[in-house]
């Protein structure tokens, strides 16, 4: 038997090369947050009162660009801490499975054309190309409009804040977390402060949207900026993800404005004038898809239980493939709407935009649509039976609307809290922790990096249909 020292060493190099890119995915993606949460938990970047826990509940809520958090970013954090925590939203919202299968091609050392499709088919079909000059592309693009929005938050938003270093950092911290949808802000009560602020509003909500469409999107849109009128030359991905963020915006901040109108204990927006009401419920519409950021106190008593519900629907959808925003995307929610369609007129066939949807890929967004809301109802029973059920000592006893409204946020990397995340107990904070990363890696990618992928069969069998 060969007992030499090197066998450990060489047996995980070949479980490395082993890993397909599902799994190294994750697993990479574990080995940051853990990394993340010692460093975060060190002196040099929070006070005493941030232990391992605190860290790492920070640190993946940051890597997985949602925003739920357990501590105060201002008070907590040091300014280096405040700085490595955007690192961290960066390095989630930029991409995480980008990042790892870009690592991958360095640490497997394989370029055969077998394995750069598979590289394109774990990472949303980045293409036979290669990972670098998309990773390249997803930083220039996202450097750019980050600068951009610092730039106009610096000189006419947050103009208030006197001390320019401080101003600089506010605005180069919340357009990092706008654009990656991290819903992360450097004061507790979000941008409460700043509701009636045109500019901050608009930049805020302008970062979530690029972020959130996509840099495919984006790319298109660039390559055909001479061509925008005929709307034709666009790309069936780029002309849903448009239409599909428009409807969403104008729905739902129309359906806000109804619910939080005419709604009974309607409190959250009674003070303010038709204008500013619009303005927040525009907003709020942007932000509650992906982001996690408020301009109005959020609760339980001053949100309408229809607006809570809303709420969860968008969050819900969430944002765009290939963008920085979490749920079940745009695109999935635009091809059921569009099953639904077909099924109503008899059709067998699903028809967007006068293109026929593959039948594969219809399954997909019924499996991905399907697994997502079993999660979330999983994640709202652990809730509804561990030691949360019956409430905490000295904590109030949330609803399940509460409770469904944070799994929810969570899962679809949000990051908008009714006051419920930093009340409840270890149990409670872990069940959302899971949800956060589960939600970011993506159900089927996980579902993948668990029971890899099998052949598929060549056996034929006889069709049978049932009573629906």
């Amino acid at each position: 038997m060969n007992s030499s020292p090197s066998n450990p060493v060489r047996a995980l190099q070949r479980w490395r090369h082993q890993l397909t890119v599902p799994q190294f995915t994750v697993v990479t993606g574990l080995l940051v947050i853990v990394l993340g949460t010692f460093v975060l938990a060190s002196p040099l970047c929070s006070t005493d009162d941030v232990g391992l826990w605190q860290a790492l509940f920070t640190v993946t809520s940051a890597i997985t660009v949602t925003g739920l958090s357990i501590i105060s970013v201002s008070r907590d954090l040091t300014p280096f801490g405040q700085v490595v925590l955007a690192g961290l939203i960066v390095t989630g919202g930029l991409g995480l499975m980008a990042i790892t299968t870009f690592l991958q091609g360095f640490v497997q050392g394989r370029s055969g054309l077998r394995h750069r499709l598979d590289k394109g088919r774990a990472l949303d079909e980045f293409g036979v190309g290669g990972i670098g000059p998309t990773f390249n592309s997803i930083l220039i693009t996202a450097g750019c409009v980050m600068g951009v929005g610092t730039a106009v938050l610096y000189s006419f938003g947050f103009t208030d804040i006197e001390q320019p270093g401080q101003r600089l950092w506010a605005s180069m911290f919340h357009v990092i977390s706008a654009y990656n949808n991290a819903g992360f802000g450097l004061w507790d009560n979000s941008l409460v402060d700043y509701r009636g602020n045109v500019v901050v509003n608009g930049v805020i909500a302008s970062m979530i949207v690029i972020g959130g469409i996509g840099w495919r999107v984006i790319n298109d849109l660039w390559a055909n900026r001479f061509r925008l009128r005929r709307i034709r030359r666009l790309s069936l991905h780029t002309r849903l993800v448009i239409r599909s963020t428009a409807v969403l915006i104008v729905l739902g901040a129309a359906g806000l404005l109804i619910t939080e109108h005419f709604g009974y204990r309607a409190t959250a927006m009674a003070p303010y004038g038709f204008f500013e009401r619009l303005q927040i419920v525009l907003f709020q519409s942007i932000t509650t898809r992906t982001a996690g950021f408020n301009t109005i106190p959020l609760s339980a008593a001053s949100i309408t239980d229809a607006g809570l519900l809303l709420m969860i629907l968008l969050m819900f959808i969430g944002a765009s493939p290939g963008g920085t925003g979490g749920g079940i995307k745009t695109t999935t929610f635009a091809i059921l709407m569009g099953a639904t369609r077909s099924t109503l007129q008899g059709r067998s066939d699903v028809l967007l935009h006068r293109r026929q949807i593959p039948d594969s890929t219809v399954l997909r967004a019924v499996g991905v649509t399907l697994a997502s809301a079993l999660f979330v109802v999983l994640m709202a029973l652990l809730l509804g039976i561990g030691p949360t059920a019956a409430g905490i000592p000295g904590h109030q006893n949330f609803s399940f609307l509460e409770k469904l409204f944070t799994c929810v946020s969570a899962f679809g990397t949000v990051g908008l809290d009714l006051g419920v995340t930093a009340n409840l107990n270890r149990w409670g904070q872990l069940v959302l922790l899971v949800g956060m990363f589960v939600g970011r890696i993506g159900i089927l990618l996980l579902l993948s990096a668990l029971y890899g992928s099998r052949p598929q069969s060549r056996v034929g069998y006889p069709r049978e249909d049932l009573y629906v």
